[in-house]
């Protein structure tokens, strides 16, 4: 009986560590979703094993400006890529790339050739948004930095509810 109850609890913690917090709200499931399809499009060009860059993700007209849900949403597809066992380089920590406060990584197109050889980055991924009526529509793309040649993209689209809302109100910078 305590063999079975100790093999029962095996079995529960290992589901547990499948289980990721927060995939049933919409705005991560989106993100996650979207990450998941894009790794699964550029694979095997883009290898796991190989840094990747992701950058914030910004408003479609303005490309030097995003708001909370630009950065948010660019953090949580980097989550899952990490998840996904690509190696993450995180720029916040480096003082060459175009940062501004409350802004979030705005790669600016001269300084990627230079951060992608400096760290050996095999791809960027880059975002854009926009608004329209009740939905956000995104649009990821998966960017080898040497040529500029896009290797895999996708497109989704998220309610505005009240949070995704609060994350868009935030300051634009």
């Amino acid at each position: 009986m305590r063999v079975l109850f100790a093999v029962l609890m095996l079995l529960s913690l290992a589901g547990c560590a499948g289980y990721q917090h927060g995939v049933k709200n919409p705005m991560i499931k989106a993100s996650y979703d979207a990450a998941d399809r894009l790794a699964a499009m550029a694979y095997p060009i883009i290898k796991v094993d190989q840094p990747v860059i992701v950058a914030t993700f910004v408003q479609i007209d303005r490309l030097t400006t995003t708001t909370t849900f630009g950065r948010l949403m660019a953090e949580q597809v980097a989550s899952r890529l990490l998840f996904q066992k690509y190696p993450i380089v995180e720029l916040k920590l480096r003082g060459s790339v175009f940062v501004r406060e409350g802004t979030g990584e705005l790669l600016l197109s001269r300084e990627v050739k230079d951060l992608s050889a400096a760290h050996n980055v095999q791809a960027v991924i880059v975002g854009t948004y926009a608004l329209a009526g009740e939905k956000i529509f995104l649009n990821l793309k998966v960017v080898r930095p040497t040529d500029n040649r896009v290797l895999a993209a996708h497109d989704l689209a998220i309610e505005i509810d009240e949070t995704t809302r609060a994350l868009l109100m935030s300051d634009p910078s």
